[in-house]
């Protein structure tokens, strides 16, 4: 997740790897430092055994051990799938609150890629958890998808876009190699 001010990042939920932040499919998001020692030391995990735990293992595909694909999870009636389901709306509405302090208030939410586009019971259950930002859900708009899902009167508009990350990355790459200097 990023918090984007006048087109430029003022905060994101990624630390040094794309690890920290939000839970992914394999990934575990935020963790605390201790854990790493207490894998070496407890569980005698050698660095490449923790760095597999750590990004293929952990996540939602970790916390359920069913699945590392929301759609699985939310077709699922195991009571852990529900768990990694409840846990990812956790941690994103709780990362949206840091974004939105960073900011001091957002104007919008866009949810984007493949959970943020393909999922409205997700989208539901995180702007209904942010209703105290501002964010009023249009259900119906939500359950076609957007481009705008939150109701005209809404404080703080969201939004569903579809990215195209492929695009982004060889747009920049053009720019790179024609001499410019790509992202700033």
């Amino acid at each position: 997740m990023c918090a984007l001010a006048g087109g430029k990042s003022v905060g994101t939920t990624m630390g040094f790897t794309a690890l920290d932040g939000c839970p992914m499919g394999t990934r575990c998001g935020e963790l605390d430092p201790g854990v790493v020692i207490y894998l070496a030391r407890e569980r005698g995990m050698n660095a490449d055994e923790i760095e597999t735990l750590l990004y293929k293992k952990s996540g939602l595909l970790g916390i359920s051990g069913v699945s590392n694909d929301m759609r699985d999870l939310l077709e699922s009636d195991a009571p852990d799938a529900r768990l990694a389901v409840d846990f990812f709306v956790y941690r994103i509405v709780c990362e949206l609150g840091s974004l939105a302090a960073a900011l001091g208030g957002i104007d919008g939410i866009v949810f984007t890629a493949g959970v943020g586009e393909n999922s409205a019971v997700i989208r539901k259950r995180i702007c209904e958890r942010v209703a105290w930002l501002g964010v009023d859900l249009d259900a119906g708009a939500n359950e076609s998808g957007g481009p705008r899902i939150s109701r005209a009167g809404s404080r703080v508009s969201a939004w569903v876009i579809p990215t195209n990350e492929e695009l982004m990355i060889a747009r920049q790459t053009r720019k790179v190699l024609a001499g410019g200097k790509g992202l700033q």
